[in-house]
């Protein structure tokens, strides 16, 4: 590459995130920019990534990238995560692919206040028991039914592929510690996080604001991600486990890719996270206090007043000065 480069995507040129790859999984390898494309090379050649499609970029082991590289994938408004071997542990991410901080500040009034964070974690939980009335359950109370919701989902999978169960068991620091079903999990899990959180970086939540879960960096990730895994990742791992396959993580993050090809993840993802930070007029809630999570996203930087409104920025004030 000579020069300055190829000139960064406009933002009209850019896919929105429920149309996007939802993620690629790569080790071993040096990643690079051809034009506004990212390339991946290894001792069996080169392939091209359009960056402007791409969800999330997920770096495992083995991986150098240059700096051109991660420039164009900031200016695609995609997500890099550098994760571990396997692809099972998160180290770090990158930028937002969001032009606002209006569902970053949604989020941040409705954790902040008891009764709409109550609210939000009852309807996480409504969104795992269709069809059952949650609204007047106690946190403890949900923990409870969700704890016994699991295991049957586990102890439902486990007779119909005829893998025994026995708890869920993983070590940290070795992988490959637990049973073919354990291992399965823990890699299908960490790349459902992996596209959760891509998800929301991009539409610029923060990822360790949780409602359910909470102290931890990405406690919100996690929220979002148990909203799927009984309908997405148990069953895999357990089909996965009934014949195992040698190589479990790869063939797990595989299978997961496959399953979420198209996009109709992406966009449900989307669809919830948003219906979750809805705008309401509830009880202690003002609507019109609180940025609407539908809203177009623009860029554009305003002013904080200590008024009604925010004032309009990059204008300069000292002209009203007297």
């Amino acid at each position: 590459m000579s020069g300055m480069g190829a000139r960064p995507p406009e933002l009209t040129e850019l896919a929105r995130v429920d149309d996007r790859i939802s993620f690629l999984y790569l080790e071993r390898c040096v990643i690079h920019r051809e034009s506004n494309a990212i390339t991946s090379t290894d001792d069996q050649g080169t392939v091209h990534i359009p960056a402007a499609s791409l969800g999330v970029l997920l770096l495992g082991p083995g991986t150098r990238v240059s700096h051109q590289a991660v420039m164009l994938l900031a200016e695609s408004g995609s997500t890099v995560v550098w994760v571990g071997e396997q692809g099972v542990r998160y180290y770090a991410h990158g930028r937002s692919l969001a032009r606002s901080s209006r569902l970053l500040e949604r989020q941040a009034l409705l954790v902040s206040r008891r009764q709409t964070r109550l609210r939000v974690a009852r309807d996480m939980y409504g969104m795992r028991f269709p069809g059952e009335d949650v609204s007047g359950l106690t946190m403890q109370q949900l923990r409870g039914r969700e704890g016994a919701r699991v295991r049957k989902v586990y102890q439902t999978h486990s007779a119909r592929t005829g893998v025994e169960w026995k708890r869920r068991s993983y070590e940290v620091d070795d992988f490959f510690a637990g049973d073919p079903v354990n291992q399965a999990l823990s890699a299908a899990n960490t790349s459902l996080y992996g596209v959760v959180h891509s998800v929301i970086v991009a539409l610029g939540c923060a990822p360790g604001l949780g409602f359910v879960h909470t102290g931890h960096v990405r406690s919100f990730v996690y929220d979002i991600a148990d909203l799927y895994k009984a309908e997405i990742t148990i069953p895999l791992a357990f089909d996965l486990a009934a014949d195992p396959p040698l190589d479990i993580p790869g063939e797990t993050r595989r299978a997961l890719r496959d399953r979420l090809h198209g996009g109709a993840f992406l966009n449900r993802c989307v669809a919830d996270i948003q219906n979750l930070l809805r705008v309401e007029g509830e009880a202690g809630e003002d609507a019109a206090d609180l940025p609407d999570p539908h809203e177009e996203d623009r860029d554009v930087m305003r002013l904080w007043d200590d008024g009604e409104e925010d004032v309009e920025g990059g204008v300069s004030y000292g002209a009203d000065d007297s």
